[in-house]
């Protein structure tokens, strides 16, 4: 039994039935020449989701990614170190003295996942600081995602590489040069780097990478291209600004610029595990997203309250018919 056949045969009610509908909707809106934006929040990255999503890239049922700065540098942190993490299965039971021996070995925990600060962090740090003083040099500017880009395609890192590239679905984006946004890149690890070196004088100006406006014009410029051509859906897992900031681009459009005739968002589904409650982007019904010129009344709508590492996986096998 495929996985595909396992989900349509078991997962009938509650939210298994609403995984197989979210499905289903993303594998329709594709077969029926769609786009998707994928968002990534939380730390997908540190859960591995490369190792459905790469797949997923490659074969064209991805078409743009909005990220956070973590999940950005994390999938690369993975792809060098990966030898060298330290998975803590038992970490509910730690004690503040565990965390500290912890700090004192250069591992900063992720739940049950321990990144090594040298052979991931400070690796990436030495490559990506070349790019940075180069463009500097030059008097470019880059996005955050395609300093990264930059760094994977040169092949500087492959001596490094400690996990199959194929399951880097960085790698995969930046062999495609998949459209992304990182937005609030600046508190991810290697936006409080590049502070750092601003600090210090290594870099001298903080325009070398290019903000977050920046990454919503350009965002603005790539949805209306792509959105009166083509539908684009929206593919949530988590909330956060890597799933608010692009679904904005819409009344963005519409309301602030005044264009006429904006397509709205096509397909919407979130895997979450926010509670519905009041206030919280994560924890809004989709329906709420109408209120706010983002999505339409006949906008096929899922959410799947669950866990995004177990989710995840499942819909983008079934998606890819496997």
């Amino acid at each position: 039994m495929t996985i595909t056949q396992f989900i349509d045969h078991h997962y009938r009610h509650f939210n298994a039935a609403a995984l197989k509908d979210a499905a289903a909707g993303y594998k329709k809106h594709i077969d029926e020449g769609g786009q998707m934006l994928v968002t990534l929040a939380g730390a997908m990255s540190s859960a591995e989701l490369g190792l459905s999503l790469a797949e997923m890239i490659r074969q064209g049922k991805v078409h743009a990614i909005s990220c956070t700065g973590a999940n950005l540098e994390e999938d690369v942190y993975n792809l060098v170190a990966h030898d060298h993490y330290v998975r803590i299965p038992n970490y509910r039971d730690l004690t503040p003295e565990d965390e500290q021996k912890l700090l004192e070995r250069h591992l900063n925990r992720v739940t049950d996942t321990c990144i090594p600060e040298e052979e991931a962090i400070r690796r990436i740090e030495d490559a990506i600081l070349e790019e940075w003083q180069a463009a500097e040099k030059k008097g470019e500017s880059y996005f955050p995602h395609e300093y990264m880009y930059k760094i994977l395609l040169s092949g500087k890192l492959k001596k490094h590489y400690q996990i199959d590239p194929k399951d880097s679905w960085l790698l995969a984006a930046a062999e495609k040069n998949l459209p992304m946004v990182v937005p609030g890149w600046e508190d991810s690890t290697t936006g409080n780097i590049f502070a750092g070196h601003l600090i210090k004088g290594d870099i001298k100006s903080p325009h070398t990478v290019k903000s977050g406006i920046q990454y919503m014009t350009y965002w603005a410029d790539w949805y209306m291209k792509t959105a009166t051509k083509k539908k684009v859906g929206f593919f949530q897992i988590g909330g956060g600004i890597a799933g608010d900031f692009p679904i904005c681009v819409v009344p963005m459009l519409s309301q602030d610029l005044g264009h006429e005739d904006v397509p709205l968002w096509s397909y919407f589904a979130q895997i979450s595990d926010s509670t519905t409650s009041y206030g919280s982007y994560s924890g809004a019904v989709p329906n709420e997203k109408i209120t706010w010129g983002k999505l339409a009344i006949d906008t096929p709508k899922y959410i799947v309250e669950s866990d995004a590492s177990i989710v995840a996986p499942l819909i983008f096998y079934y998606v890819m018919g496997k």
